[in-house]
């Protein structure tokens, strides 16, 4: 066989690699993903109606569903998702693009690094609850101050993630660059950016998490819409079932929003050749 026939061999062994996958997978992932939490509510649900739990504490799943029906009857739940929604949303925009570009500067730029990380590095060890009081007093107890306490929480996994990755880079591959004679800008957008695309994804994913964390400390500060607020609603008036809905709730959203940016961010890195690919 020549070294022309192998070559041929060879590109058609990709493109069958690359053939489309059967539909099964697809629709079973969203299934295989619900089990484990609705057979827990089931088992819980089964429990409390048998008597074997009382359910005073921790609700069964009616409950739940009932409170949050009610909610939603009257208009409320809607009114605190969109008001959680949009504190989140602002609060990941700016942390996110504040932790990208320090975080570019401190791992492009040696003296830069020297300078500012070890300062930031020690904020992000003060608790998150810290910040709370000293942000009342610059901003108030209104939006700015929960967005700003959002932000914060968003900013340093991502200011991390773009720094440590932007330090790690292959030493070759800038070699290779500089070889060619790419000029500092062409340098960072064709090498080091794709380069750090994966672990920029993944520091996004996790500041996002955390910025949903972050949004029932902000919704403490004397908020009153939001689903914190309907956590702290429900500790003062002893409903345990709407506090497990606002839980419930924060952990659907805090999913939807993970799987989007995952979608969002998939283009990204889509060169990839990775485990995972080959598993789907």
């Amino acid at each position: 066989m020549t070294t022309t026939d192998l070559l041929a061999a060879k590109e058609r062994e990709l493109r069958s690699s690359r053939a489309p996958r059967s539909w099964r997978p697809a629709v079973g992932a969203p299934l295989a993903a619900v089990l484990l939490p609705v057979l827990g509510f089931l088992v819980w649900q089964i429990l409390v109606s048998s008597g074997l739990a009382s359910g005073r504490l921790v609700p069964p799943p009616s409950r739940i569903l009932y409170a949050l029906w009610q909610l939603q009857k009257t208009g409320e739940l809607y009114h605190h998702l969109l008001a959680t929604v949009g504190r989140v949303l602002f609060g990941f925009l700016a942390g996110a693009v504040a932790g990208i570009l320090l975080g570019g500067v401190t791992g492009y730029f040696r003296l830069a690094r020297r300078l500012l990380d070890p300062t930031l590095q020690a904020l992000r060890a003060i608790p998150s609850i810290a910040w709370v009081p000293l942000f009342i007093l610059w901003f108030g107890i209104f939006e700015t101050s929960k967005v700003a306490l959002i932000a914060v929480g968003v900013f340093f996994p991502v200011y991390l993630g773009v720094s440590a990755s932007l330090s790690s880079v292959d030493r070759k591959i800038v070699e290779v660059g500089r070889i060619f004679r790419l000029s500092g800008f062409d340098l960072v957008r064709r090498i080091l950016f794709p380069a750090i695309l994966p672990a920029l994804v993944v520091s996004l994913r996790t500041g996002l998490g955390l910025g949903w964390m972050f949004v029932v400390a902000a919704e403490f500060m004397g908020a009153s819409e939001g689903l914190g607020y309907l956590l702290v609603d429900g500790q003062q008036l002893g409903k345990p079932d709407q506090i497990v809905a606002a839980i419930l709730v924060f952990a659907i959203l805090g999913k939807f929003s993970d799987g989007l940016l995952v979608l969002l961010t998939a283009p990204l890195t889509a060169w990839q050749d990775n485990f995972r690919r080959e598993q789907e």
